[in-house]
Formats: structure tokens, C-alpha cells, sequence
């Protein structure tokens, strides 16, 4: 599965080839996710056992810009759409996609960003308990050794 490093440590090329892997999954199972032959709770197990771990590959180590918790919830509707399905309008009776509020009542589980923000928490207590002599133990507590050079960095 593997992760993208930058050289400028920035996160968006990682959440991007991760959005896209994602999509390519979400657009290979979605003739079962607009089966109506199979319910929604078998529909959710899909997205939650095939196309989620997917895309969250990784995310312990994210540092989320709200950019980036767009596009992870942008890509999560688009894949509950799908699951739900669009509804009749009473009034007008006409067909029309679901709203981001009725996607939250439909899909009580925590969405995406919250699933994120847990393992970057659950990430960082598994750090902080490492031991001493460990590197990314030192990372997160150490602090750097000598002086800065004179002049630009």
C-alpha cells in the first residue's frame, strides 16, 4: 500500500493518493452499493471492511488542515450517497440527493475525521509510553542538541 513522503513534510499528496485509491475502490464495488438487493447495513460493512481501511492507511502519523477534513468528508458523503440512495421530495415529488445533516442521522457511526483524529490520539499515547532510547520517542519529547548555524538556514 505504501505512503508518499515530500521532502516539505506536507500531508496533501499522501491524503491525495490516498482519496484516489479510494475512489478506485468505491468505483469498483459500486454496482453492490446501488444493489437493491442488498441492505444498507450490508452495504455499510463494505465501505467500513473494503473501502475505509483503504483510504485511512496511515492517518496515525496526518496532521489534518481543514482542507483536508473537506476532502475526507466530501469523499465520505459522496460514498453514503451511494449506500442511501436519493429520496423522493414530498412536496415537489421529485427526486433529490441527500443532505450532509440527513446523511448523519442515517449513518450513526463517527465519520471519517473523528475516525482520524481517534488514531492520531491513539498513535500518540502508543508514543509516549515507547521507551526512552526509541527514536520516535526522542522526536516527540527531545529536544534538539547544539546551536544554529549564523546567517539563512
Amino acid at each position: 500500500m505504501g505512503t508518499m513522503l515530500t521532502n516539505k513534510n506536507s500531508i496533501q499528496e499522501e491524503i491525495k493518493s490516498r482519496l484516489k485509491l479510494g475512489n478506485a475502490c468505491f468505483y469498483s464495488v459500486q454496482n453492490l452499493l446501488s444493489s437493491s438487493l442488498l441492505s444498507k447495513n450490508l452495504k455499510i460493512k463494505i465501505y467500513r471492511t473494503i473501502i475505509l481501511p483503504i483510504v485511512l492507511y496511515g492517518c496515525d502519523t496526518w496532521m489534518l488542515t481543514l482542507r483536508e477534513e473537506r476532502r475526507l468528508r466530501v469523499f465520505e458523503n459522496r460514498v453514503l450517497r451511494r449506500v442511501f440512495e436519493p429520496k423522493r421530495d414530498k412536496v415537489t415529488r421529485e427526486w433529490r440527493k441527500l443532505h450532509n445533516e440527513e446523511l448523519s442521522d442515517l449513518y450513526p457511526l463517527s465519520n471519517i475525521v473523528r475516525v482520524v483524529k481517534s488514531r492520531i490520539m491513539r498513535w500518540a499515547g502508543h508514543v509516549a509510553c515507547m521507551g526512552e532510547g526509541r527514536g520516535v520517542h526522542r522526536v516527540l519529547v527531545g529536544k534538539p542538541e547544539g546551536t544554529r548555524p549564523l546567517g539563512r538556514p
